[in-house]
């Protein structure tokens, strides 16, 4: 009995092992990114794998979040400023309430979609570690560069950066 009971662990240890470290994937720079569809704050479906053929801006935020608040603004310029036939900026609000997002959106004048996860799903594809965090999908679905924390996205070196990919 003995020797069975060890045979068994032996077979089925490593197994328990490799199951366990296989995790759910998350989302890797320079592999696909995770695709999902979500809801913007006015009825429409957005699907990122539906947006091959375009650059895609994804930011994570929340109306709760003091950087997430203070980069808003330099994400509407940049999106006015980069061509909507080639680019698309996606506000995913994260664990927040929508009703106080839109207040927030109206106020800034924002006209990006903002798209609602608040029960989280799409974040842990993502790997997020708080908010706010931004991620750039290249135009065959490959995720090209993650940034973790706020920036000022209108500067000179994220719209060369945009371009590089929007222009590749």
């Amino acid at each position: 009995m003995k020797k069975i009971s060890l045979l068994i662990l032996a077979v089925c240890l490593p197994l328990f092992i490799a199951a366990c470290g296989q995790g759910p994937k998350v989302a890797t720079v320079g592999e696909s990114a995770p695709d999902f569809s979500l809801v913007d704050r006015k009825g429409k479906i957005w699907t990122l794998s539906e947006l091959k053929g375009q650059v895609v801006f994804v930011n994570f935020w929340a109306t709760w979040c003091p950087p997430c608040r203070e980069e808003m603004p330099s994400m509407q310029r940049l999106y006015t400023m980069l061509p909507k036939d080639k680019f698309k900026m996606l506000a995913i609000l994260t664990q927040d309430n929508p009703a106080v997002a839109d207040d927030f959106a109206s106020k800034l004048g924002i006209t990006m979609p903002i798209l609602d996860d608040q029960d989280n799903q799409i974040g842990p594809a993502y790997g997020l570690t708080g908010v706010p965090e931004t991620f750039i999908v290249d135009k065959q679905g490959v995720l090209r560069e993650k940034f973790i924390g706020g920036a000022q996205w209108d500067s000179p070196s994220f719209r060369q950066l945009m371009m590089k990919y929007i222009n590749q």
